[in-house]
């Protein structure tokens, strides 16, 4: 089999990490028929380009703030299924808040409510709650973030701490056992505590190419976090760093 073209093996190596979460060296060189070391270099080079994240034994994706658009096309399939598992987590009645999250924007989708009041810092999320019956949507307001289609501040953070809420959903840029959840800006970080200080019970939607991750900004720390909600069987190995911290599903 030929070699592939560098710009070949570069797009190829872009379909794993969007089918896998993650590059591992040795598989991904096999699926390639190239070498490891050309994996490697390839690797270093789409690092230095902002195009991934190089970690030992691979790569993961490059945590950037990035549009609610670009956001939606990646790990479709992932977010999907967490959003099924964690629809029975859905109240029916009462206020939830919802962070700015493509993730939680699929779990939105999902909502069966009676009289269920939908709090957001996301104009996206919201006007998915809006088409939902049964639902009142609010938006927190706040100053609108263009990297990341989000709303933060001083003003979101005023407005979402004003109301109380049974369960917040939220998704994180990375996800560590000792860090806990983080983001990579300090207004994100920043909602998402003051929304979860409101809430009866958080729950952490996150796939898998989120753990064992950490970014700039910790947002919770686990003592915050009542249940974890990925694609994975609860039983997969990659959880077993957070089974003592927190309930998984």
């Amino acid at each position: 089999m030929s070699t592939p073209l560098p710009a070949n093996r570069r797009s190829r190596l872009l379909e794993i990490l969007e089918r896998d979460g993650a590059i591992r060296l040795e598989p991904a060189a096999a699926e390639l028929d190239v070498s490891v070391m050309t994996v490697r270099r390839d690797i270093q080079d789409m690092d230095a380009e902002g195009l991934l994240r190089r970690v030992r034994g691979g790569a993961i994706a490059a945590v950037l703030p990035r549009a609610f658009g670009e956001r939606a096309a990646t790990r479709s399939a992932a977010k999907a299924a967490i959003a099924r598992k964690a629809a029975a987590l859905l109240p029916v009645e009462g206020a939830a808040a919802f962070d700015a999250s493509t993730t939680s924007g699929a779990l939105i989708s999902l909502l069966t409510a009676q009289h269920l009041v939908v709090a957001t810092n996301s104009i996206d999320n919201a006007a998915v709650a809006r088409r939902r019956p049964g639902v009142r949507s609010i938006v927190v307001g706040g100053e609108f973030e263009e990297r990341t289609g989000s709303l933060v501040g001083p003003t979101a953070e005023l407005v979402a701490g004003s109301m109380s809420y049974s369960r917040f959903f939220t998704s994180a840029s990375a996800v560590h056992p000792e860090f806990g959840m983080s983001e990579v800006t300090l207004d994100e970080a920043s909602v998402k505590a003051t929304f979860a200080s409101r809430a009866d019970e958080t729950v952490l939607l996150a796939d898998a190419s989120k753990l064992g991750q950490q970014v700039l900004a910790r947002a919770l720390d686990w003592s915050a976090i009542d249940v974890l909600v990925t694609e994975l069987d609860p039983r997969d190995d990659r959880l077993d760093p957070y089974r003592d911290l927190v309930e998984i599903l």
